[in-house]
């Protein structure tokens, strides 16, 4: 698994646990309902200040949300 691709999966989770829409998350992290979309189906890699937004407005850490990233990516490599 690409790492946009465990990104998204990550932020799709936490977004949903949150109880958010894509354009709640977009407004709460001042991004694009569209590009939180591109970024939950692992079409882009997010730069850092929005990896910081993103963790913000889901009551996240930046390494919190960067460790459940490489919590998913290496659960990927354990089931090869």
């Amino acid at each position: 698994m690409e790492p946009a691709v465990a990104f998204g999966k990550v932020l799709r989770q936490l977004r949903l646990e949150a109880g958010l829409t894509q354009e709640e998350l977009g407004f709460e992290a001042d991004l694009r309902r569209t590009y939180v979309s591109i970024l939950e189906l692992g079409q882009q890699q997010p730069s850092l200040t929005t990896i910081l937004k993103l963790a913000k407005a889901l009551n996240q850490t930046g390494s919190g949300l960067v460790g459940m990233i490489e919590t998913e990516l290496a659960a990927t490599k354990r089931k090869r």
